[in-house]
């Protein structure tokens, strides 16, 4: 203990319990208490540290090779590595005794690339990395350690990834932070709170260890896919860059430089024997897979060059072998993701909508009918398995028209005695959100005019009782959506303006966005012109 390399405070306690080991009878169960400990304390890399790689262009050239897109992230990096070289260039390494460590939430859809950023972070910067899987962890004692008087005791995750790491600066990848739990031992996102705190982290106590930890110095990266999961105080305490999915043109640029090279060494193949056009790779990632992330696009790219592998083994193909967007369908079948939207709002009464889901933007199809004066009741039916916040949406776009009607020119006395359904297929599927109001207003409006909605319009927005416009989250994942899906106009609330920063001007380029404020803007630009004396009750 005493030619180790320990902080001061740490070798008192230390030699302390060397004191009480002397003391102590060789059978007592303390010795091997006291022994694990000292054992423990000893492993750790108290005074080691990295150095962090200075060479900031050298650094933003290796995120661009692992990554394609993710800028906000990229740029987050490269600013703190700038400022960390500035502070160490003027001797301003501990200030406080805290150094400048960084907490990021990097929180977006499955497949974009959240925990392979980690691994490529640490290496732009030189510093060792390490993983916590936090998914399905419900005990307390996992964060920060038991108490030494448990049989079996054992210091917390964070004291592991530490002493894996080798030094007190590494890299920590928190993965799935989201899917934390909390049951009779414990909320374990409460004792994060300490550990992601860049306030208090520098004096982190582990219950097992029982001496002060500095992490003032760690990078902690947390992973989420629904950043609502997360606990607001915990949230408070990170950085939060949100990864929003990556556009059809980001996804060619990965297959061709990231996944199709890795696939192929996977098959035993070379990219001289077997090559994939971009024309094929842009149809698998528009027609084929439809998703935030590129792990669907991977799994086909992987299926497609089992195949050939399995028709060279057969004696039914020669190498070299071009495969191109025709050939696609003998490899993989027909295309599963072909644009619906002129197929289903063909007839009134059923509208485009936009949703953000854990696995990113969707498009959504509100449908709405009355019911016959002679056979169906009266009220309103509400069906797709929603939450009580969307059924609340129904009942004000309802209302809205109710009370609207004659100004909007739409005979809403057939509302007195005629039942309203209206329902959001894919009723297996809970839905929630406040952002589908004017969806199904827009849905009600055009039943009642007889008008279709126009199949090339999308919307979102929530809606209130005086039939403004409300501003929505996840603009990007929705707009992104919007543009997978083949809809070339899209309807936001108007006080989401700001939020079109953030969506690539590639995507921007072919919509055509509309700010509203008013229900009478988005029936306007939603409704296909009136034909001659057409409404429902016509």
């Amino acid at each position: 203990m005493e030619s180790a390399d320990l902080p001061e405070k740490v070798r008192a306690a230390a030699l302390s319990e060397v004191d009480k080991l002397e003391r102590t009878a060789e059978q007592s169960p303390e010795v091997g208490w006291i022994r694990t400990w000292l054992d423990t304390v000893l492993e750790m890399p108290w005074q080691t540290r990295t150095d962090d790689a200075y060479d900031i262009a050298g650094a933003r050239a290796v995120l661009d090779a692992d990554h394609a897109g993710l800028d906000d992230v990229k740029d987050r990096i490269i600013e703190y590595l700038a400022v960390r070289k500035r502070r160490d260039e003027r001797g301003l390494g501990v200030v406080g005794g805290r150094r400048s460590g960084a907490v990021l939430a990097l929180a977006g859809p499955p497949g974009v690339g959240k925990t392979s950023l980690g691994e490529s972070v640490a290496r732009a910067m030189g510093r060792k990395f390490v993983r916590v899987a936090l998914g399905g962890v419900r005990d307390e004692a996992e964060i920060r350690g038991h108490r030494r008087t448990y049989v079996g005791a054992l210091p917390g995750r964070i004291v592991r990834a530490i002493k894996e790491a080798g030094s007190m600066n590494p890299v920590v990848l928190l993965d799935e932070i989201d899917k934390v739990g909390a049951d009779y031992r414990g909320d374990p996102t409460a004792a994060l709170l300490e550990v992601l705190d860049p306030a208090q982290n520098h004096t982190f106590r582990d219950h097992y260890l029982e001496v002060e930890l500095d992490l003032s110095d760690v990078v902690f990266l947390a992973t989420a896919n629904v950043i609502d999961a997360v606990p607001a105080p915990l949230l408070d305490r990170m950085e939060l860059v949100r990864l929003d999915g990556y556009t059809e043109d980001e996804k060619v640029t990965i297959a061709a430089g990231h996944l199709l090279p890795r696939q192929l060494e996977r098959a035993g193949l070379t990219a001289a024997e077997v090559e994939v056009d971009e024309a094929a790779l842009r149809l698998l990632a528009g027609e084929y897979t439809r998703e935030a992330g590129v792990r669907q696009l991977e799994r086909s790219i992987a299926r497609v060059l089992r195949k050939v592998t399995a028709k060279l083994a057969l004696g039914d193909a020669e190498l070299p072998l071009r495969i191109g967007a025709d050939d696609l369908r003998g490899y993989l079948g027909q295309p599963k993701h072909t644009p619906e939207s002129a197929e289903r709002t063909a007839v009134p009464g059923v509208s485009t909508g936009l949703a953000v889901t854990g696995a990113g933007g969707d498009v959504l199809f509100v449908e709405a009918s009355l019911a016959d004066r002679e056979t169906g009741a009266a009220g309103v039916t509400l069906t797709g398995q929603l939450g009580d916040v969307m059924k609340e949406s129904a009942q004000i776009a309802l209302s809205y028209l109710r009370s609207h009607g004659p100004a909007l020119g739409l005979p809403v006395g057939e509302l007195a005695d005629r039942g309203v359904h209206v329902h959001v297929p894919a009723g297996a599927v809970p839905k929630d959100g406040p952002s589908a109001g004017v969806t199904m207003t827009t849905a009600l409006a055009s039943l009642l005019s007889g008008r279709p909605v126009r199949s090339d319009v999308a919307m979102t927005g929530e809606v209130s009782l005086t039939g403004r416009v409300l501003p929505i989250g996840g603009v990007k994942q929705k707009l992104l959506a919007a543009h997978r899906a083949g809809i070339t106009t899209v309807l936001l609330p108007r006080r989401n303006e700001p939020d079109l920063d953030d969506v690539p001007e590639s995507v921007l380029g072919e919509l055509t966005v509309h700010l509203v404020a008013d229900v009478r803007d988005v029936l306007s630009l939603a409704l296909e012109p009136a034909a001659a004396g057409t409404h429902l009750a016509a």
